[in-house]
C-alpha cells in the first residue's frame, strides 16, 4: 500500500508538470483520489479476494477486484469534490462520474490480474510474500527498465479519447482550466516533427522519470538496511 502511494503520487507529479495533465490547482484532490483513496480501496479489495479464494487464484481475484474498486472510489471522491465546490450538484455528478468508471474500473481491474498473472509465471520472486522471497535491489531496478521498454512498444497505440473525467466534464459543461506551460504537453513533443515519434519520446520519458522519481523517494523514506 505505501509503495503505490509513492509510485502513484509520482506518477501524478509527472502528469502534472511534464504532460501539463491535471493542472496545479487540481494537484491535491489528484493525489488524494488517486494516489492514496485508490490504493487504498484496491488494498481493501486485494485482501477481500485472499479471503475468498486460496493461493494464486485468491490474489488474482483480489487484483482484478481492487483495481475495479480503486478507480469507482476515486471517482466518487471526485464526484463528491465537484459537488463540494459547487461546479456540480452531488446528484448529478455521483452517478455520472461512477457510472462512466464502473465500466472503466472493468478495464482496470482485468489488466492488473493479467499483469499480476504474467509476474507470478515468469518471475514469482518480484511479487513479495506471495509467490516466493522479495526480489533483490537489481532485479527490480531491472523490472523497471523493461517498464520503460514497454511503454515504447505500447505508446503508438494511445488513444486519444477524453479520459472518463474528461467525458463526464463535457456531458456536465464543466469548462476546463488552463494548463500550464509544459515540455511535453498532451503527451507529444512537437520538437520532433512526427507525432508517432513524439509519443514514443513522450512515453519512454515519463517511464524513465517515473522510475528514477519512484527510486529516489522509497530511497529518501524508507531507512537503509544494515549488513550484520
Amino acid at each position: 500500500g505505501a509503495a503505490a502511494v509513492v509510485v502513484l503520487t509520482a506518477v501524478l507529479l509527472v502528469q502534472c508538470l511534464l504532460f501539463a495533465d491535471g493542472g496545479l490547482l487540481a494537484l491535491g484532490a489528484n493525489v488524494l483520489n488517486m494516489a492514496i483513496l485508490a490504493p487504498l480501496a484496491g488494498l481493501l479489495g486485494l485482501q477481500l479476494g485472499k479471503r475468498l479464494f486460496a493461493g494464486h487464484r485468491g490474489l488474482l481475484v483480489g487484483a482484478a477486484f481492487g483495481g475495479w474498486l480503486g478507480v469507482v472510489v476515486a471517482a466518487a471522491a471526485c464526484a463528491v469534490e465537484l459537488a463540494l465546490s459547487g461546479a456540480a450538484s452531488l446528484r448529478v455528478a455521483l452517478p455520472a462520474m461512477v457510472g462512466v468508471h464502473v465500466v472503466i474500473g472493468a478495464g482496470e481491474g482485468l489488466i492488473t490480474a493479467l499483469v499480476l498473472a504474467a509476474l507470478l509465471r515468469a518471475r514469482p520472486d518480484l511479487v513479495g510474500g506471495e509467490g516466493g522471497t522479495p526480489a533483490p535491489a537489481r532485479p527490480r531496478l531491472w523490472a523497471g527498465v523493461a517498464l520503460v521498454g514497454l511503454t515504447l512498444c505500447l505508446a503508438p497505440f494511445a488513444s486519444s479519447l477524453p479520459d472518463g473525467l474528461e467525458h463526464v466534464a463535457g456531458a456536465l459543461g464543466l469548462v476546463a482550466g488552463t494548463a500550464a506551460p509544459a515540455p511535453l504537453p498532451d503527451y507529444e513533443a512537437p520538437f520532433l516533427g512526427s507525432a508517432v515519434a513524439g509519443t514514443l519520446f513522450a512515453g519512454a520519458a515519463g517511464a524513465l522519470v517515473v522510475l528514477l522519481l519512484s527510486w529516489w523517494l522509497a530511497r529518501a523514506l524508507v531507512p537503509a538496511r544494515r549488513e550484520r
